[in-house]
């Protein structure tokens, strides 16, 4: 792990760098929103942009998705990766939402993860964008930028979350999209922009390109 004076040096330059960043998926309001999330797992924004204004014509709110036909879904987000499960899933976490929680998206962590297709990342990204909640939320980009800054040698997301959220304390909701953003555009898996990332004098990450 990095010393408490590397991890708040890490800390200021990504926020100096991204202000107050939120997520580049497109939605209106909170139905809108935990869809999008839903849908964006491992599939890019962009691709879920694409998807969701016909998929939301269709089917506009929660009521409506609760009573969709399968199939009907299916063929609207059938570009998206994984988009059988991801269907079902979309009308199963409808459903429960109109019987237990009176047509009514939760905004507590436990709620959201009772619905289907909502694990703990897609439930902190939720409330992370809706209620700016101070929580890390660990995608494929989280995950990578922060093993190769050394402020995570955690096996999964959840743990790696775990680090993240008592090394940087606050403020999380921010990191965690800077984090995002970083990792898609600077410090990418494959041939990750070195020479202009300013985090470099801070790497040593065995993936660094001089």
């Amino acid at each position: 792990m990095r010393t408490k004076k590397d991890i708040l040096e890490i800390k200021n330059l990504l926020l100096s760098h991204f202000g107050e960043p939120t997520t580049e998926l497109k939605f209106r309001n909170l139905y809108e929103l935990i869809v999008c999330v839903m849908l964006s797992a491992q599939c890019t924004d962009k691709r879920v942009n694409l998807i969701t204004p016909a998929l939301f014509r269709e089917f506009p709110d929660i009521h409506s998705l609760s009573n969709a036909n399968l199939g009907a879904v299916k063929m609207l987000i059938n570009s998206c990766s994984f988009f059988n499960n991801k269907a079902q899933n979309l009308i199963k976490m409808a459903k429960s939402v109109v019987e237990n929680f009176g047509g009514e998206i939760p905004l507590n962590e436990k709620d959201l993860k009772s619905l289907a297709g909502v694990g703990q990342k897609t439930a902190h990204v939720v409330l992370i964008e809706h209620c700016g909640a101070n929580f890390i939320a660990v995608d494929t980009h989280v995950f990578r930028v922060s093993h190769r800054l050394g402020l995570s040698s955690a096996k999964t997301p959840e743990l790696t979350e775990n680090d993240l959220t008592k090394a940087f304390v606050s403020e999380l909701n921010y990191l965690h999209q800077a984090l995002v953003l970083f990792g898609r555009y600077t410090c990418k898996a494959v041939k990750p922009n070195c020479k202009e990332c300013f985090l470099s004098h801070l790497c040593k990450s065995k993936d660094k390109i001089l």
